[in-house]
């Protein structure tokens, strides 16, 4: 059983717990397991998230890039033997954590195995960042934006745009501007933070949440031989271009082991797939993006270069 991981960060009162009281009261379909982290005794969040979910786990009186390091792992592994096993398990960090040592935890290849790190968002109050211009100075709320694959500017809905504009320039210093997004009451299209089964490919659904981005999906598959080398080529041109891509494939430099390819933002990782891609298939790969900024022809002609002729 594999469960990926949501790890959500930001600064206090950025909107995590909004965030994921939405995302638990409308779960795309998804068994979600929510753990948080509220750094004093009495767990604020985990309190408010009970009231949409029996699913939320609280890790108390501490802070797990720290001192509740072994509490986190234990936690997860915990979760993960669940009867039923939920489909993911969303981390609400702590206002003070740094997610990069979270991370560096979550990479461990025990968790990994059977709890990979699928995505990292973390979130920006744009009128804290009217409001306190140096706030863009501290190192720690740099250190939670350089983790992100995705940076959610959130209360989109009580700036306006100029006050939006202003925040993003701040925020576009150091992330590309295309892991940028503004969301409001919490509200987030699940394709930004899951990816997509990829036996079964979900059609974008024709209504969304208001102010939820719009994504569109490529399916490619194969059953020609493939090269390694090649993919790894093709993916650092399709990474870029894209918001997320997963998929199962067979490589002829090993044959026997299917690969699980994961890419959000720019950060990739093959790991081995306990199943192969399916119908005898040798490539089953899922590519979200911005709607309109898919280009389905020239996906499929980036990935026919991975086909060994």
């Amino acid at each position: 059983m594999i469960v990926p991981v949501l790890l959500v960060a930001g600064a206090l009162g950025a909107g995590k717990t909004t965030l994921l009281n939405h995302l638990l009261a409308h779960p795309d379909g998804r068994r979600i397991a929510a753990v948080v982290n509220d750094f004093g005794a009495v767990d604020i969040d985990a309190q408010l998230l009970g009231s949409v979910t029996e699913e939320a786990i609280s890790l108390k009186n501490g802070c797990i890039c720290c001192s509740l390091q072994g509490d986190l792992l234990r936690t997860l592994s915990s979760v993960i033997k669940r009867d039923p096993a939920p489909d993911a398990i969303a981390i609400e960090t702590s206002g003070i954590s740094d997610p990069a040592e979270i991370i560096r935890n979550l990479m461990d290849p025990v968790i990994f195995k059977v709890a990979p790190l699928e995505t990292v968002v973390t979130l920006v109050d744009p009128q804290r960042l009217h409001d306190d211009p140096d706030a863009a100075e501290d190192a720690l709320w740099r250190s939670q934006l350089r983790a992100a694959d995705f940076v959610l500017l959130t209360k989109s809905d009580l700036l306006d745009r100029a006050a939006l504009d202003a925040a993003r320039a701040v925020v576009g210093r150091f992330k590309q501007p295309s892991s940028i997004f503004e969301i409001a009451r919490g509200v987030v299209a699940p394709d930004l933070l899951f990816s997509r089964d990829l036996r079964e490919p979900r059609a974008v659904p024709p209504q969304r949440p208001v102010l939820s981005e719009p994504f569109a999906t490529v399916t490619w598959t194969s059953q020609a031989p493939l090269s390694l080398a090649r993919f790894q080529q093709v993916i650092g041109k399709l990474a870029p271009r894209t918001l997320r891509i997963k998929g199962v494939l067979l490589f002829t430099e090993h044959p026997a082991q299917p690969i699980l390819f994961q890419s959000v933002a720019t950060r990739g990782t093959l790991a081995p797939s306990p199943v192969p891609p399916a119908n005898g298939l040798t490539a089953q790969l899922v590519l979200i993006g911005r709607e309109g900024e898919l280009d389905g022809d020239e996906i499929d002609a980036l990935l026919r270069g991975v086909i060994l002729s």
